[in-house]
């Protein structure tokens, strides 16, 4: 009986037994890293949990807002009413925005600090700008101001991300909810 046993000219015998116990080890380790995503799946749960609480309780704390939620998942406000035209998909939108947390810390404007305007200058809705901020123009009209509280997942998403603040640079948190206070300044019709 050979009982998985052969023999190597250069080390005796050798033992299949080890080909086997090489071949559970493997297993047990692709069972650990399926382990460690099913538990990476339970981390990104949590912090969704923990951003609708930061949402929830921003609506709580300021019942006089009086958002429309879209079934997209925007918040959407809108706080002067416009004259012009509704925005429409590729129409060449002119904004004056400023972005800021739920509690209020501004990590990005085009107002400058003496109160001139950097104009931003983008085509609606063709994925130039955050989908939140991309979707809340769709409702606007020309000469509106609306503010929009944008979901991570229609803004920055599950990712960090840099942006630039009057002060430097600001580091915002994957799952940040973040308030866009957007003016739709002049609208040219697209194509």
């Amino acid at each position: 009986m050979n009982y998985g046993m052969t023999f190597d000219k250069k080390y005796g015998i050798k033992l299949n037994l080890l080909k086997r116990v090489k071949n559970h080890i493997a297993s047990i380790v692709l069972s650990g890293v399926i382990l460690i995503i099913v538990v990476s799946c339970d981390v990104s749960s949590m912090y969704e949990e923990a951003e609708k609480a930061a949402i929830d309780n921003y609506l709580r704390d300021h019942p006089d807002l009086k958002f429309e939620l879209k079934s997209s998942g925007l918040y959407y406000l809108e706080i002067k009413a416009g004259l012009g035209e509704l925005a429409d998909t590729y129409d060449t939108a002119y904004l004056k925005y400023t972005a800021m947390l739920l509690d209020s810390t501004v990590f990005e404007t085009n107002i400058r600090t003496d109160n001139t305007l950097d104009t931003l200058i983008v085509p609606v809705n063709a994925g130039w700008l955050i989908s939140g901020l991309d979707e809340g123009l769709t409702y606007m009209r020309e000469g509106g101001e609306s503010l929009l509280l944008i979901p991570s997942s229609l803004a920055y998403g599950s990712s960090s991300h840099l942006a630039s603040s009057p002060g430097g640079y600001y580091f915002i948190r994957g799952y940040t909810p973040i308030l866009i206070d957007v003016e739709l300044v002049t609208l040219i019709p697209g194509p």
